[in-house]
């Protein structure tokens, strides 16, 4: 079962260095394909257990996003390989904040004696659903009860109109601008470009080319504004000491942390209306690996929207809050850039909307030096994982043989 949301920091077990990952893998992504989620994320499974030497059978945990629909559960893992094995399963993984500390319950998992090698696996044809008229992230918000009665006959739905209030207020409140917004969103499009599977490949984006661009529900531009994309991503975990065992390079977990928001989705009634539960995720994880942000190699942040990276940045603690625009500015997240390397693969904003489960595997394959824009001797790196009502904080430590 999900873990209920409350708001501040939860305390989580000292995991450092006890899970590493093995293996990741991702399908095909892409725009309105036709392909089932269920599909998408079998192509993403099978290319992380190749990625690992491992077979199907070998494979006695999943998690996966719980309350998505057609995702990864032990029974249709089994169903598809036709395997016959027990499998411990958790709704604790796949996307959104729960990403982030999913190595935290796969090593309970592992600790109670209940699995041994887990993989968090996600799909989404979100793209495909969209094109039909039907689901997608706008649906589940316009079906929401309290949203409906509280927030859309106000006309504050769907989704970019929240992050325009926010964007407007950051602005207000600390001076933020569009260029500084811009060159998020040029950074993460140049990523893309650099990035064989990217959606957003051969698809350049200038700051004059985004600053030409029409707001269409004003500050917020389309370039602000995440894909919605079919594709899947999946990762595989087993404890450290069993890591040599395999034949890529292991990555270590070194801390974890979660958070809550006061107002949980109801973006109307957040009285922290500039800030993220990061600020409330981060610390612990940074605590429990041990560092610093000025420690931080490479970054991954969930990046709905250019203003949602933009305030995680401030709540990690990179900057100081109010001093996020001034902290992106120019080419400082670019891969080679000379700042803090941030969405490598091109983030949400695009590369792919797989609700950060592209973002882990981009992070590992930083670490173990084969990324597609690799940043140089990278050796640290932290993912974001956000859903709005909560927030989960990853560090990943590579270079350990």
């Amino acid at each position: 079962m999900a873990r209920e949301i409350t708001p501040g920091p939860a305390t989580l077990e000292d995991i450092r260095g006890r899970v590493a990952i093995v293996g990741v893998g991702e399908s095909r992504m892409s725009g309105p394909s036709g392909r089932s989620s269920l599909d998408m994320a079998f192509d993403a499974i099978d290319a992380s257990l190749a990625d690992a030497g491992l077979q199907p059978s070998q494979i006695d945990g999943i998690m996966f996003a719980e309350g998505l629909a057609g995702q990864v559960d032990a029974d249709a893992f089994r169903e598809h390989y036709g395997v016959h094995q027990d499998i411990w399963m958790s709704g604790d993984g796949g996307a959104f904040a729960q990403i982030a500390t999913a190595p935290h319950a796969a090593w309970q998992a592992m600790q109670a004696g209940l699995a041994t090698t887990i993989i968090s696996v996600l799909g989404i044809n979100w793209a495909s659903q969209a094109k039909a008229g039907t689901g997608g992230p706008a649906q589940y918000h316009r079906e929401h009860a309290i949203k409906a009665n509280a927030e859309a006959v106000f006309g504050f739905l769907p989704q970019p109109v929240y992050y325009a209030h926010i964007a407007r207020r950051h602005m207000i409140d600390f001076g933020t601008t569009a260029e500084q917004l811009g060159a998020i969103a040029v950074a993460c499009r140049r990523h893309a470009n650099g990035h064989p599977g990217a959606v957003m490949r051969d698809k350049p984006l200038s700051l004059r080319d985004y600053l030409a661009s029409t707001p269409f529900i004003d500050p917020v531009r389309k370039e602000d504004c995440c894909l919605i994309s079919d594709g899947a991503a999946a990762f595989i975990m087993v404890a450290s000491e069993k890591a040599g065992d395999f034949p890529q390079p292991p990555v270590t977990v070194e801390g974890v942390g979660y958070g809550g928001a006061q107002e949980r989705t109801f973006f109307a009634q957040e009285p922290q209306f500039t800030a993220t539960p990061q600020g409330y995720a981060a610390p612990g994880a940074f605590a429990m690996a041990g560092i610093k942000p000025a420690d931080v190699d490479v970054l991954t942040l969930y990046d709905p929207f250019t203003i949602t990276a933009l305030m995680q940045i401030e709540d990690m603690g990179f900057c100081a809050k109010g001093e996020g625009g001034a902290f992106v500015e120019g080419r400082a997240l670019h891969f080679d850039g000379g700042g803090l390397p941030f969405n490598t693969h091109g983030g949400m904003l695009s590369h792919s909307y797989t609700l950060g489960a592209s973002h882990v595997v981009e992070l590992v394959r930083q670490l173990r030096g084969e990324a597609a824009n690799q940043v140089p001797e990278a050796r640290i790196g932290v993912h974001g994982g956000y859903s709005g009502s909560d927030a989960g904080c990853m560090v990943l430590r590579g270079g350990l043989n």
